[in-house]
């Protein structure tokens, strides 16, 4: 996001003039969804300075520091207490789909270790390869060299788990990038023959990671 966040954590960058993180709550809180913990860091205190000025209109808002930022699977590790023995979904800060897409992955989430969220494109060299076979995910390879993968699918960063992932994430090693990957207990579950579902987003989504996402993902939330 180059000096776009100098002054702000990315998920607080302004789209049709309200934080991205306030369009994501509020989708959340369309398909029922009544408890969220945000797991903060760089810049926490505007996190929650914002919306403890501007609430959500039905979600109770939790907080979760990751002091040192050392990869997905150590912050979504820090949510165990608050998820309490439930199933849960759990969702990037920086990504943007319209709210049918969690209500879909609950639906799917019966009998599984794990729900993740795939999007078809056309090499996926900058996020995780899924392969897939069936309804059932086989292998995830996380950021793959350029030009190697034989799937189109792509990790979407979006995932419904059940309360076991927290026991895969607490032996997490630290990988080549010298970071604790979510991907890795993920691809626990696969390699290990436990059931992982697969969704597949067909409709709009975003990985606002560059400054020319913020457009389209601005005319999303404007629609």
């Amino acid at each position: 996001m180059e000096s776009l966040t100098d002054d702000y954590p990315k998920p607080m960058l302004p789209l049709d003039g309200r934080p991205m993180l306030a369009h994501q709550i509020e989708r959340l809180e369309s398909v029922g969804i009544e408890q969220i913990c945000i797991i903060v860091g760089y810049k926490a205190e505007m996190v929650k300075e914002y919306f403890a000025e501007n609430p959500p209109n039905i979600a109770t808002l939790h907080y979760e520091l990751q002091e040192t930022q050392d990869g997905t699977g150590s912050a979504t590790l820090l949510s165990k207490t608050f998820v309490d023995g439930e199933v849960f979904l759990m969702t990037f800060g920086d990504i943007m789909v319209d709210a049918s897409v969690y209500t879909k992955m609950f639906e799917l989430a019966e009998g599984a270790e794990i729900v993740l969220t795939v999007k078809h494109v056309d090499d996926p060299y900058r996020g995780a390869a899924v392969y897939v076979d069936g309804d059932r995910v086989v292998n995830v390879i996380e950021k793959p060299p350029k030009g190697t993968s034989t799937t189109n699918f792509n990790n979407a960063g979006i995932y419904v788990f059940s309360p076991a992932v927290f026991e895969k994430l607490a032996r997490l090693k630290p990988s080549p990038r010298g970071e604790y990957e979510l991907t890795d207990a993920a691809y626990e579950s696969v390699t290990s023959g436990e059931l992982v579902r697969w969704h597949e987003i067909k409709g709009f989504w975003r990985d606002v990671g560059r400054p020319e996402d913020l457009a389209p993902a601005g005319e999303f939330v404007s629609n």
